[in-house]
């Protein structure tokens, strides 16, 4: 075991690229959760977003070239006061969650979804130009556990629903040939609280179009 990190308070929702070489991960800091890299060493930690509001969840593809992640950005006087005052607390309550992509060097960010849903638990397809993630989308309330999975690609085009079961359906994961899909999901569960893992079949059923 070896200590990587030595700042005060969070760092954590780490993930290792597909290579081995590089860790990404959201840390408090700075005076607000942004997301970082570093070598798997622990050595040339950097930030690579710079937004006020939540950033986490971060994943590289699977070529290492791109970084997703969900991203809560506060618009107004009061969501920013809101945000300021829940950070200070060390807490965080963010409904609202956008699927976002950069670089791995932090370069080029983009905005994948814009539906101003909870969208969390992003994650590359195999060919890196494809994203699945978990929304709420279709059913925004908060206090519903009703989350289906969907599919994007890389620009924003392309939306399509995955799953549409009642209940909960969230992070997803490709297995790296692209042939099985694995998720969580709260159906057939016996208890409100139960979730267990399940795995499927992928079979594409077009390709995408995105470069």
């Amino acid at each position: 075991m070896k200590r990587l990190t030595t700042t005060d308070g969070y760092d954590a929702e780490n993930t290792i690229s597909q290579d081995g070489k590089k860790i990404v991960f959201t840390s408090a800091r700075d005076g607000d959760l942004e997301i970082y890299d570093m070598n798997i060493d622990g050595t040339q930690q950097r930030r690579l977003t710079n937004e006020l509001g939540y950033d986490g969840g971060p994943w590289h593809s699977q070529d290492g070239q791109w970084i997703v992640w969900r991203a809560s950005r506060p618009k107004t006087s009061e969501e920013v006061a809101q945000y300021k005052a829940l950070f200070a607390k060390n807490l965080v309550m963010p409904t609202k969650l956008e699927i976002m992509v950069m670089r791995a060097d932090g370069s080029d960010k983009q905005q994948i979804t814009k539906n101003g849903a909870a969208n969390f638990a992003p994650y590359f397809h195999p060919n890196g130009r494809q994203i699945i993630f978990a929304s709420n989308v279709n059913n925004p309330n908060p206090r519903s556990p009703n989350f289906d999975l969907f599919l994007v690609n890389r620009d924003g085009t392309g939306l399509q629903q995955i799953t549409f079961d009642d209940g909960f359906d969230g992070f997803p994961m490709f297995t790296n040939d692209a042939k099985h899909l694995i998720w969580a999901s709260s159906r057939n569960a016996k208890a409100e609280t139960e979730t267990n893992v399940f795995i499927a079949d992928w079979v594409d059923d077009k390709p995408s179009s995105s470069d």
